[in-house]
């Protein structure tokens, strides 16, 4: 709602003063509404239980919902803006009370200003509980919906810093090219932003591997186990936000290969149930190959 009131009051200060500039602010602030309903669609989905059809549940459905959105950044943000901004370099046209403009991207810019802050604590919140910096959190995280919000509201402050330049530049030398340029650039910064989060969209649809700092604690939790001598293969794979698939596949010693049957099956569950009981993890597969394999 408040992304949507925000477009409407951009929206009503482009036609009052025809800024190019702001005609891209409305596009970016009517893209960020149509991207929340994206997001909230797609966090609502991805909380159904699993069912026979989706034995892993419906978590990938967050960074499906997301790739939309970057779309939607992509399309209506960026290309539009661009557009409207080389049109106005083709044909600059004087500003119509310009004030207008600069009191509207102010008010924006406080509402987006909050807006980022409250985004920027929930990312480095989490950065910190898994150490961290926010850059890195934004490139190995696996919930695209906090990371959209972030990046978008970071998006958000700079275009408005951008339109409201070109409004004050042209109030104080009248340089009309300004507004035209502002727009382009920010449709190119809503063009960076839209590919930055479709790649990080795409690879978590295609079943991207955990980050090292994730695959540690689980190794580490499995070296414990003295019954084991080694681990040919261990793949830690997001099925869904905070949500892992560990496939592990573990060669036992001599001793415990020589025990009876059952003792090795119970070893099995205890390290399956350890795997399942630690953050995140939500299913865990455990294959036992002959130790001399």
């Amino acid at each position: 709602m408040a992304n949507l009131l925000v477009a409407l009051a951009k929206g009503v200060a482009a036609l009052i003063t025809g800024s190019a500039a702001l005609w891209a602010e409305t596009l970016h602030s009517i893209a960020d509404t149509g991207n929340e309903v994206l997001l909230f669609i797609g966090v609502h989905r991805s909380k159904r239980k699993e069912d026979p059809r989706h034995p892993f549940g419906y978590g990938q459905e967050r960074y499906f919902w997301a790739l939309l959105a970057a779309l939607g950044i992509f399309v209506l943000g960026g290309v539009l803006s661009i557009g409207e901004g080389v049109r106005s370099l083709m044909r600059p046209e004087p500003l119509v009370s310009p004030w207008i403009g600069v009191v509207v991207l102010v008010a924006a810019a406080c509402f987006e200003g909050y807006s980022w802050r409250v985004a920027r604590r929930q990312v480095l919140t989490r950065a910190r509980e898994l150490d961290r910096t926010i850059l890195e959190h934004l490139a190995r995280g696996s919930d695209p919906a906090t990371s959209t919000v972030y990046l978008e509201d970071s998006a958000a402050l700079v275009g408005i810093a951008l339109a409201l330049a070109a409004l004050v530049l042209q109030l104080l030398t009248g340089w009309r090219a300004s507004d035209g340029l502002a727009s382009v650039c920010i449709g190119l910064l809503l063009i960076t932003v839209a590919l930055r989060l479709a790649r990080r969209s795409k690879s978590l649809l295609i079943d991207e591997a955990a980050p090292e700092d994730v695959v540690r604690p689980i190794r580490e939790a499995i070296a414990r186990h003295g019954w084991i001598a080694h681990v040919p293969a261990l793949d830690v794979i997001f099925v869904g936000p905070g949500q892992l698939l560990v496939i592990v596949r573990v060669a036992p010693v001599p001793a415990a290969s020589a025990a009876p049957a059952h003792e090795l099956v119970g070893q099995v569950d205890r390290l399956r149930d350890e795997l399942l009981h630690m953050p995140a993890v939500t299913e865990v597969a455990v294959t036992v190959e002959d130790a001399r394999g």
